[in-house]
């Protein structure tokens, strides 16, 4: 993994997430032990004419669990991975055939805990700083590879709130054919706040997800559903 100097459009997030804690992410406070550890990889890259962007997955439609739903590359750790950032890329690498070297870490977030499957999730932040084309490797899990603008995520007429029909109800965004919700959505939400890139987005507007299929609510690349409550 090399190492680069991220662009300054990355310093107020970087700069508040000195003092991120889990509770900027979540309602549910993370035991002090116990839990299956996993990561998930946020990937902030920029490409030209676009901007600043966030790469995303969609699971493929015939999977049994979490089918068809949009995520951060990771997964379960590893008893050989060092640490939460060789998982988070180990699991890009083995999904969409990321790189590691075309990567530098940014930051270990908050350890994020998800009650029902007992998974203690660390998002991974990085920067792209040498982008490839990526894709999936398992199209039997993986359906879809993108690379999410930031300009289009904030956008007020892109935003909305989910209702599950467990009564569940956290942020989403519809962009370029995704609806991202639950875990990826909650902690999309807050880096966008820490960020200062967020807008006024109209939060009265709520969108009921469909029951086919449905668990509480999807999880960040792990095997598990996630009912980790967002702001």
């Amino acid at each position: 993994m090399t190492t680069r100097q991220p662009p300054d459009w990355l310093d107020p997030l970087l700069g508040r997430l000195g003092t991120a804690r889990a509770e900027d992410f979540t309602r549910l406070t993370t035991p002090e032990s116990g839990g299956r550890e996993s990561a998930v990889l946020v990937l902030l890259g920029e490409a030209p004419a676009v901007g600043p962007d966030v790469l995303v997955l969609q699971r493929a439609a015939t999977l049994r669990n979490h089918a068809g739903q949009p995520a951060f590359p990771g997964g379960a750790a590893d008893p050989e991975d060092a640490d939460a950032s060789a998982t988070a890329l180990r699991e890009a690498n083995e999904e969409v055939g990321l790189d590691p070297t075309s990567v530098t870490v940014l930051a270990e977030l908050p350890k994020l805990w998800i009650p029902v499957s007992d998974f203690v999730v660390t998002p991974v932040l990085a920067w792209w700083h040498a982008p490839h084309p990526v894709h999936p490797r398992e199209p039997a899990e993986v359906a879809h590879v993108a690379r999410l603008p930031v300009a289009e995520l904030v956008d007020p007429d892109n935003r909305m709130r989910v209702r599950h029909p467990s009564g569940w109800i956290g942020p989403a965004f519809s962009v370029r054919g995704m609806l991202v919700w639950g875990f990826t959505a909650g902690v999309l939400h807050t880096l966008l706040e820490m960020g200062g890139w967020a807008r006024p987005w109209p939060r009265s507007r709520v969108v009921e997800l469909p029951p086919t299929g449905a668990t509480p609510a999807p999880s960040a690349g792990t095997d598990e559903v996630d009912e980790t409550p967002v702001r």
